[in-house]
């Protein structure tokens, strides 16, 4: 898998998307560092495998990467945050490292200095399956069945599931999100 041996920076790792992102990452040999709001947070990183958890309310991700990798950068920068993490994500980058824009949970907007881009030889990409065709999204389900699915099958990737709510309880699950004090997903049952 090309992730083996890279550093790769998740940025939300107690998230639901985090925590499988996590275990994604290590099941294909990356060195891993994740971000998260709390102490409690980032020990459930690491106990889903990051090598190295930051709490970003009271640490710099910058700083923690490039301590981490010998001043190198990370590789890869899984970001759902967007906003101003956008140009401390090329600050962190390793050169010729690839950013990957998967959401927006500050801001789709940001004043970035695009010169790190060209010094470092950066790729910073987006996606999102909303606006694929459906060719496309078959091509993606047949490249997770082939090479998440057997990880999923043996264990060594499992969901984290935070907590469950009954649909009447819709507004309490959203009130726990909206705490951001869960890890991993919540689960309406329907």
């Amino acid at each position: 898998m090309w992730l083996k041996d890279k550093t790769v920076v998740i940025l939300g790792g107690s998230s639901g998307i985090g925590t499988t992102a996590i275990q994604l990452a290590k099941a294909f040999g990356a060195r891993v560092i994740a971000t998260a709001g709390s102490a409690e947070k980032c020990k459930a990183c690491r106990r889903l495998g990051a090598d190295v958890a930051v709490n970003y309310k009271s640490e710099d991700f910058v700083a923690a990467t490039k301590a981490a990798t010998g001043g190198a950068g990370a590789e890869v920068i899984l970001d759902m945050v967007g906003g101003d993490y956008i140009e401390r994500n090329y600050e962190a980058a390793a050169v010729e490292g690839r950013v990957v824009q998967i959401a927006f949970q500050g801001s789709p907007r940001a004043s970035v200095d695009f010169r790190r881009i060209m010094l470092k030889r950066l790729h910073h990409t987006g996606s999102t399956l909303r606006s694929r065709s459906v060719p496309d999204k078959a091509a993606i389900a047949a490249a997770v069945e082939r090479n998440v699915w057997p990880l999923i099958a043996a264990g060594t990737v499992r969901p984290v599931i935070d907590s469950t709510f009954r649909l009447l309880e819709a507004a309490d699950a959203h009130a726990r999100m909206e705490s951001s004090a869960h890890i991993g997903k919540i689960v309406l049952v329907v």
